[in-house]
């Protein structure tokens, strides 16, 4: 008989807007909003859980944030603060398991089915390794913990912020019969609206379906949720695993012109997003690809290979601004945007955070 696996998923409560609300005492249990200024064309990147209660959340354009949350501080991102405590979370995560798999700065899975310390129970060590973040980087973490990734991820997500939440085997079917569509991992928007419209309104639901009914509709997605409905999720935790790419994308509040503004600022962030994410794997790319998708559920994508690989913010940003005025005009709005870099190759440590520029110096005086 296989053993049952132990996974826990860490995710850190609204991690930049806390990390500024511990560095900043008069900020704490205010609403905080951690991105550009709404007196220019700013975004938001997160924002605190004071801010959140009037509907605030990342990608939104800052000026409609303060319009729903008036009282909001804005603060500028400080995102080599926050790779610092990244790091620390990450030396946290160590001392329990060799098996660590991160999302982003601040999100992992660990698979601590064989742990390095002679604890029995994954509960146990969930709650040590809250408590060491909390105790080290004053800051709180979520925890769910279940038998695969799918499980535990859905469990972090359950009872945030602070939360700590098992799904035991013999549970798990009843807590998914039970969820809301709308709250399975992997189910967006759009496939909920979809779901919703064919009668799924939860997880039993979403059983009574077959096979062949999913696949029809969702093609290869409808076996990841023919899956996900019966809790079944085989994909091991992989600390080592290889990354083909980087990309973050956005479904928006609502439909916007090609011509707007705020398209503009959205782009912005998620290429500080993508130069953020690519740094922290001390990587660096040599394609660009832009990715939007339209209200009729047309999509496009424009790509660009580079001779050289590049991983800064304004580098990013450069070549996807230049795929973006190169689209031409369908009359159609736009409901998602997305900011992908591929093609990547490792990045000598002396070379990390700099611009292309700076890295073609460095490279031209190594050769001289």
């Amino acid at each position: 008989m296989d053993e049952i696996r132990k996974i826990i998923h860490v995710d850190m409560d609204a991690f930049y807007a806390s990390v500024e609300q511990r560095d900043n005492p008069d900020l704490r249990g205010k609403p905080v909003i951690v991105g550009g200024s709404p007196n220019s064309r700013g975004v938001v990147a997160t924002c605190s859980y004071e801010a959140r209660k009037y509907g605030v959340h990342s990608a939104m354009p800052s000026k409609i944030a303060q319009k729903r949350c008036p009282y909001a501080i804005f603060v500028r991102p400080r995102f080599d603060v926050y790779k610092e405590v990244s790091n620390q979370i990450r030396d946290i995560f160590n001392r329990y398991t060799d098996l660590v798999e991160p999302l982003s700065l601040d999100e992992a899975f660990l698979d601590v089915t064989n742990p390095k310390i002679p604890i029995k129970y994954a509960t146990t060590i969930a709650k040590f390794i809250k408590r060491d973040i909390l105790m080290e980087t004053g800051l709180s973490a979520s925890a769910g913990i279940s038998y695969n990734k799918f499980l535990a991820k859905l469990a972090s997500d359950y009872e945030k912020p602070n939360g700590f939440t098992v799904i035991m085997p013999k549970d798990a079917q009843s807590f998914l019969d039970k969820l809301p569509i709308e709250k399975f991992f992997g189910i967006g928007k759009v496939t909920a609206k979809t779901l919703t419209n064919m009668g799924i309104k939860n997880g039993y639901d979403l059983r009574q379906l077959s096979l062949y009914e999913l696949e029809k509709t969702f093609k290869s997605r409808g076996y990841i949720y023919y899956n996900f409905a019966r809790g079944i999720d085989n994909r091991p935790v992989e600390p080592y695993r290889e990354r083909k790419s980087v990309g973050s994308e956005i479904t928006l509040d609502h439909n916007y012109r090609l011509d707007e503004e705020e398209i503009i600022d959205i782009l912005d962030q998620l290429c500080l997003d993508v130069s953020n994410r690519i740094n922290y794997l001390n990587k660096i790319g040599k394609t660009v690809t832009l990715k939007m998708k339209f209200e009729d559920f047309t999509q496009i994508t424009r790509s660009i290979s580079l001779e050289h690989g590049i991983n800064s913010h304004e580098d990013i940003r450069t070549n996807i601004y230049n795929l973006f005025r190169n689209i031409k005009s369908n009359d159609l709005q736009i409901r998602l945007v997305g900011v992908t870099l591929s093609n990547l190759t490792e990045l000598n440590e002396s070379c990390h955070n700099i611009t292309l520029f700076e890295y073609m110096e460095k490279i031209n005086r190594e050769k001289l």
